[in-house]
């Protein structure tokens, strides 16, 4: 196996790739690459440990397959959304066949700038792809982190999930947010004393300097609660 084999995300690709062959839900590789939107190869690679699955792909095959988010990150042992099902679509599954409300939003790099603007569209929100992990209750929001600026708190590829808050909720200096202004950055962040701006750190400071940005610029404020990351524990 390859050096991405120990990553349980793709232990659990690897798994769920087998229960599919085994009853007959795909035709092999080049029937799931299909699906995902991938090439045989890319799906050949994942099985054999030598590079990662994507959040991308990794929400085609919830959506396609009736796959548990949960069972991927570790979570549950159930690979299915319903015990002993076939894959159903989860397009075709109520919210009690679920196994529950899916209370987080996720929001792919590729939908970064959408966010932004959209945020407060529930329309919009309602057409990003939902998961759950055990005891994260309320309405949150999910992002994929792409670049070393909070290396290595936050790695390229982590996905950080988030608690929005109301305009005038406290803030404690120093921890880690989401910040939406006309971009999405996860920073750290200090309130300066004249009330008016906040200062973005990034824990890669040797690269990434800390800056400024008015409050009045600022769209929203997410505080992170937990990452979900694809590295392995060494």
């Amino acid at each position: 196996m390859g050096i991405f084999s120990e990553n349980i995300v793709n232990q659990r690709f690897r798994q769920v790739f087998e229960e599919l062959e085994k009853n007959n839900l795909i035709k092999g590789k080049s029937d799931i690459a299909k699906q995902l939107g991938t090439y045989n190869h890319v799906v050949n690679s994942i099985l054999k440990g030598d590079r990662n699955v994507t959040i991308e792909q990794l929400h085609k095959l919830f959506e396609i397959y009736s796959i548990d988010a949960n069972y991927l990150f570790g979570f549950a042992n159930q690979m299915f959304k319903r015990a002993n099902d076939a894959a159903i679509p989860v397009r075709y599954l109520d919210e009690r066949q679920q196994g529950g409300r899916m209370n987080i939003t996720l929001v792919p790099n590729r939908a970064m700038a959408g966010y932004a603007l959209e945020h407060a569209d529930n329309s919009y929100l309602a057409d990003l792809p939902k998961f759950s992990i055990p005891n994260l209750d309320g309405n949150l929001i999910a992002f994929e982190i792409t670049g070393d600026s909070m290396y290595p708190t936050i790695t390229n590829g982590d996905v950080v999930v988030c608690e929005p808050l109301e305009r005038g909720d406290p803030m404690r200096d120093n921890n880690v947010y989401v910040v939406v202004t006309d971009v999405v950055v996860a920073k750290r962040v200090q309130q300066l004393r004249d009330g008016n701006q906040l200062r973005l750190i990034s824990d890669n400071s040797t690269v990434y300097k800390p800056y400024e940005v008015d409050l009045e610029e600022i769209r929203q404020v997410l505080r992170v609660k937990c990452r979900l990351t694809t590295y392995a524990i060494s």
